[in-house]
């Protein structure tokens, strides 16, 4: 017989990167090993990175193994039916202690005819910023292929790139081909497609501990840039105390912030679909009507099954990503 599902909490898979830092450790208690951790990955489905359950009774059991035993359970029936046993979404939360690589995404044709992947769209939610702390998004202006050619030979990208200053709780969509990179002095959380395809442009002429600068990705760039410089990458969106209002929702998620004082009920039972709760700020006690609780910290994501028919959040003042397919 079947466990009965209920909220679950994954361990952190934790990315160490040449850019990453420590407050991983500082702000949301990870237990980091090195002070270079850029990344901790919350839900993934990532093929050799695979979510381990790390709550309740089915603790030690993988994303993977949960898809195949609950299937429609777990994520609902057109999920299933869409993804099968692939989880559609990575949820993350990524420290930069140094600028990102300058980079770009291709997508889902390109991802699969090159790669074998789902191309990436994905979000972020300014979670920590540092005074002055920017992302670059995009170009000052749009460029010709040779031009941004000729910036690349002469390593001048950078001067050509669009920078947006940053605070807590700005939020951008970031489509594929956009020219992207999250700068030094950022926390954020990431909501992604199931895809780990990066196509780095512009690494600041970076070595790594061995000496040797990491690899470009030009040619592959080339075919899946975006050279305009349209802007509205930064989302306008509105918070309700005590309800659930819209950030985006696009063909590959949709994202929801819930800010909470006191007590709110949401009723899940007309949606047939996994959602994933990602604690952006403050704590919340969060349960299921089977008196299943977990609390929810800054920092932790929980993922509520698609069978979970409502839920209660007690809270005397967190903000929660609600995020959903």
């Amino acid at each position: 017989m079947k466990n009965e599902l209920y909220l679950l909490k994954f361990e952190p898979i934790l990315k160490e990167k040449i850019w990453g830092g420590k407050k991983l450790n500082s702000l949301f208690n990870k237990k980091i090993s090195s002070n270079r951790t850029g990344e901790s990955w919350e839900i993934s489905d990532l093929e050799n990175d695979t979510s381990i359950v790390s709550n309740g009774s089915l603790k030690g059991k993988s994303l993977q193994w949960l898809l195949k035993e609950y299937k429609e359970e777990l994520v609902g029936k057109e999920v299933f039916k869409n993804f099968g046993i692939k989880f559609p979404l990575l949820i993350k939360y990524i420290d930069a202690a140094e600028n990102l690589s300058i980079q770009l995404h291709p997508n889902d044709k390109i991802a699969k005819e090159k790669h074998n992947s789902f191309g990436k769209t994905e979000m972020w939610y300014i979670m920590q910023a540092d005074e002055n702390a920017e992302l670059i998004l995009g170009f000052e202006e749009p460029i010709s292929k040779s031009r941004y050619v000729e910036l690349v030979e002469k390593n001048e990208l950078p001067e050509a790139l669009n920078k947006v200053k940053v605070k807590v709780g700005d939020a951008f969509i970031i489509p594929p081909g956009l020219v992207h990179a999250i700068g030094k002095g950022v926390v954020l959380a990431e909501i992604q497609q199931t895809s780990d395809v990066t196509y780095r442009i512009y690494d600041w002429d970076r070595k790594t501990e061995t000496g040797k600068k990491r690899d470009l990705h030009t040619a592959l760039a080339l075919e899946a840039i975006d050279l305009s410089s349209e802007n509205g990458h930064e989302i306008a969106y509105k918070i309700q105390a005590n309800s659930t209002s819209e950030i985006i929702a696009n063909s590959y998620f949709k994202t929801n912030i819930i800010a909470v004082e006191g007590e709110l009920t949401i009723d899940y039972s007309q949606k047939d679909c996994f959602l994933v709760l990602m604690g952006v700020d403050g704590e919340s006690f969060i349960s299921l009507e089977n008196g299943n609780s977990e609390i929810l910290k800054q920092g932790e994501t929980l993922l509520i099954p698609a069978s979970a028919s409502k839920i209660k959040i007690n809270s005397t003042g967190a903000k929660i990503l609600e995020v959903s397919v």
